[in-house]
This record gives structure tokens, sequence and C-alpha cells, in this order.
């Protein structure tokens, strides 16, 4: 796929009311890539991305979200990634298909996004390689754990002495997505770096969780089971960080969301003033 189009609205000024608008928008904000989830729906696929996830990129983080969709057969990667300064892997219902991490799969791993698992298995292997910043949560954390040579656990709350680290069974998003338990934070870590503290409490909507860390991963928070929370890329040279928990739900009212949303917003934006400062190619 030919990405110049894509690449010239970001600078054009263009005069007809409804470009202009989206021009301006993506021109004073760098981009960050989010990627879909895909279900069926009447025979057709569909493409979505959670309303959270979007406003907690375009009012915390000050960034223009645009959706990827799960089409890895008809996008070039690379090309795709040239346009983007950072990228933001979602939470989910659906859960790693677990060939992916050498498990066999089971009822209990279930229910899975195949689509999406072709697209940011990949995505996020070029994302790390690139150097662009990367935020993942939930599905996403769990994505980078196994990208980077990692494996998952299903169930955690049958574990003996585990945490039930499932959302509580209400129709309150408040209540679903309010603080469930305590997290250490490693001392001298990045996440200590960008909170300013050593615990905090944190939501908790997950029934899996990290069971072998990834190499290439520092672990950053714990629960008080021991599950990690959070971790990082190591070796990066800028934002590259994942949270078990969803940071994203009503991030602006979150004192901790705020501080993760706009240190991945600086390193968006410190990623993009880099590009843009590079000579450019004239055909």
């Amino acid at each position: 796929m030919d990405w110049t189009w894509f690449g010239a609205l970001r600078y054009l000024d263009v005069k007809s009311s409804t470009s202009q608008g989206f021009a301006r928008m993506t021109a004073l904000s760098p981009l960050v890539g989010l990627p879909a989830d895909t279900y069926e729906s009447h025979g057709f696929l569909f493409h979505s991305l959670g309303d959270k996830y979007v406003r907690a990129v375009a009012e915390v983080s000050r960034c223009t979200p645009l959706m990827i969709p799960s089409i890895i057969d008809a996008l070039a990667l690379d090309g795709l990634l040239d346009h983007f300064d950072g990228i933001l892997m979602t939470g989910a219902v659906s859960n790693v298909h677990p060939p992916h991490y050498g498990a066999e799969p089971t009822v209990d791993h279930e229910p899975y996004d195949h689509a999406r698992d072709a697209m940011t298995l990949k995505l996020i292997k070029r994302v790390v390689e690139r150097g662009i910043p990367l935020f993942c949560i939930c599905r996403g954390f769990q994505e980078l754990n196994v990208v980077l040579g990692g494996t998952l656990e299903t169930e955690l709350q049958r574990g003996e002495g585990r945490l039930d680290h499932r959302a509580p069974k209400s129709d309150d998003t408040d209540l679903r997505y309010g603080p469930k338990h305590a997290i250490t934070i490693t001392p001298g870590g990045v996440l200590e770096k960008i909170l300013g503290k050593r615990e905090t409490m944190v939501n908790s909507i997950h029934r899996q969780g990290v069971a072998k860390l990834a190499p290439g991963l520092t672990a950053e928070a714990a629960a008080p089971d021991g599950i990690i929370e959070a971790v990082s890329v190591k070796g990066a040279s800028t934002f590259a960080l994942g949270t078990q928990w969803h940071p994203e739900y009503k991030a602006r009212n979150n004192p901790d969301s705020v501080k993760l949303f706009e240190a991945f917003g600086d390193a968006v934006r410190a990623h993009a003033s880099a590009r843009n400062a590079k000579p450019r190619k004239i055909a």
C-alpha cells in the first residue's frame, strides 16, 4: 500500500473546511496509532476501538489518535510506521492465542481475536526495533511480553495464594474500574521516575497475566501476590512501557494516569520533532 497520501495530509494546507480541520489537527499534534479489535456481526467483520483509549491519547497525551485496522496482509508496516510517532496497544476482551507463546489452547484461554494477533505481534516487534514510543495496556501488555519471548498464565485466581484479578461483576463502570489492589513499584525503575512513588492503587480487569517474563523486559511493578503489573523494554531510548491495569479509564481524573499519558505524549512529541528535523527526500 502506498502511504504517500497519508504523509501529505499531515502537512497540506487544505482549503475545504472539513479537510482543513483534520489537517490542522494532525499538524498541531503528532499521530498515535491504536490497533483495532475485530468481531463478526451479521456475516461481516468489524474493526473497533474503545473510546476511553482514544480520549486518553487526545485529552491527556495531547496527540491525535488514529485507528490501525487489523488487516496485516493489506498493510506495509514500515510504510505505515513512517507516519506515526507513537503506538498505544489497547486492552481487549480477547486473549493472545496460546500457540504464539508455546502453549496449548483450552477453553480457559478463550476468547480469541486472530486478526488482531496477526497485526499486533508483528507491529510491536517493528515498533520496538524502530524505537517508536510504545505504551501497552492489558492485552497490549501481554502481547508485548509474548513478542519479546515471554509466556502467559490464564485464570490467575485459581493459583494458590493468588488474588482474584478479575473485575467485579457489575454494570457500574466506576465500580469495575475502581481501585482494586496496591502495587509495589520497583525502586529506581522507569515507572517510579514517572509516578514519583513506590506504591499505588490500581484497578484490575484481567484473568490472565505474565507467567515467564520476556528476557527483553524489566519488571516495574508487582501485585501483592507477585503477579507482574508493569514492565519496561530493556535498553529503550524512549517511552516503552506496559501496564497490566487500565490507566486509560477516566485518565484525566487519575493523577497516576495523567503522569503516564503525559510522559507518553512528551515522548511522542520528541520523536516527532526528531523525525521532522531530518531532511526530507524530494521525489
